[in-house]
């Protein structure tokens, strides 16, 4: 990404708005303003959800690509290079055509003021809007009821991945709470598939859905998954997904779902199976070579995760128990505001030692000393290091073997790790 996209990315956090402020009434203005491309785009599947909404948009673009379908997605955050956030017809957007859009947008946001998120929503509409495509995977920013991307009237399916506690200040305190507010994609008429979630979540997706007259399509009720096979009137498949944990048999059963639910689109067993081991998600526990794991020993893997959150620590915990290995070391670098003690109490009984960092370069770090404080709160043997480097050069001088070592805590630390591993 050239140097005048960065300047015109830096354009769009508007001074006079605060860096996240959900609604949807400067959503539908400034959309107005630029033509209403939302309503010029291929049909949308639309997804909200705490953890595994990436994930499954991956395992559903494989799916439709190797059906020979035509997809659009947009995501967030991004890890290395904005482009990742709109793909076009499977490819990121690129660099002529994503400085042309920003330019385009920055004439009408002098007149129309939006937030970072809302503007590059637009951004990728208009792509979307401007080049043919089969179908589009939409996915939530942070919210749903009041997420930029929750402006269309009639999308061909929703999504919701499981539920669980992040961004609580914005979202509320509660799963309940947090889960109302993701279910806010429901549309009329329009079919969700859900994913598994606690008690409190489904009871609310369920209430929700029955007051919209949304028709449900829930893991555990209508399709269920055992091991690894995926059950439902429809079908019955062994699931194999290319991405890495138990937890992502859940992220794949959970497209093959929405495959059931998806009409006019033929997307068979095959294509399913296809699809599904060729999806791509970097940063979701990613097996790392190239630089940082050339600082490490023989015997010793590097892997990198961008778990945050409690859910994330589940899964993250998950896969540390299932790992035949004399150690286990954690660098962890987390953001602001984020939970860090209940975060590393639930990776505590697996973790050998503990290497707290700050993200380097970005002004929402927690510094690592409030990271080290927590894990000495909670027992783990821990030491502050000045960066990841530092820390990959002491664990290659003190690490028995066979061992892992495991990068997690934040999407903008995995960012940062794999554009300095390139």
């Amino acid at each position: 990404m050239n140097n005048d996209i960065e300047a015109l990315l830096a354009q769009l956090y508007h001074p006079g708005l605060k860096a996240i402020d959900p609604g949807l009434d400067r959503v539908f203005a400034f959309l107005e303003v630029i033509g209403n491309p939302q309503l010029r785009i291929p049909p949308v599947i639309h997804v909200a959800g705490t953890n595994g909404k990436g994930s499954l948009v991956a395992n559903l673009q494989g799916i439709f690509e190797a059906a020979g379908y035509r997809v659009h997605c947009y995501t967030s955050p991004h890890l290395v290079h904005f482009n990742e956030r709109i793909v076009i017809a499977g490819k990121p957007i690129e660099d002529d055509y994503l400085q042309h859009l920003l330019e385009t947008l920055l004439g009408y946001i002098k007149k129309q003021p939006v937030t970072f998120f809302e503007a590059t929503t637009a951004a990728a509409f208009l792509a979307f809007c401007e080049h043919p495509a089969d179908v589009v995977l939409l996915e939530t920013g942070m919210g749903g009821r009041l997420d930029a991307t929750n402006v269309l009237d009639t999308p061909l399916l929703t999504a919701i991945t499981p539920v669980g506690l992040d961004h609580c200040e914005y979202l509320g305190d509660s799963i309940a709470a947090i889960a109302g507010e993701k279910a806010g994609i429901f549309k009329h008429g329009v079919p969700c598939v859900v994913g598994g979630q606690v008690s409190d979540a489904a009871q609310v997706i369920a209430d929700k859905a029955a007051l919209l007259g949304a028709p449900l399509y829930r893991m555990g009720q209508e399709w269920q998954v055992n091991k690894n096979v995926y059950q439902s009137l429809q079908r019955t498949i062994a699931l194999s997904p290319a991405l890495v944990g138990k937890h992502q048999i859940d992220n794949a059963a959970t497209a093959v779902a929405c495959c059931d639910q998806i009409d006019g689109f033929t997307l068979t067993d095959t294509h399913i199976m296809q699809g599904i081991q060729n999806a791509v998600w970097p940063g979701r526990l990613q097996h790392l070579h190239g630089r940082y794991a050339g600082m490490l020993p023989q015997g010793i893997e590097l892997w990198l995760d961008g778990g945050h959150n409690p859910h994330g620590a589940a899964v993250l915990a998950q896969w540390f128990s299932e790992q035949k290995v004399a150690e286990i070391h954690v660098i962890c670098g987390m953001v602001k505001g984020k939970d860090t003690k209940g975060f590393l109490q639930i990776l505590s009984p697996y973790i050998t030692r503990l290497y707290a960092i700050a993200i380097p370069d970005e002004s929402l770090s927690q510094p690592a000393q409030q990271i080290e404080q927590a894990g000495q709160e909670l027992g783990v043997s821990v030491q502050c290091c000045s960066s990841l480097e530092n820390a990959l050069q002491t664990i290659a001088a003190h690490a028995k073997t066979p061992a892992i070592v495991c990068i997690c805590g934040s999407l903008y630390l995995a960012g940062k790790v794999l554009a300095g591993n390139e």
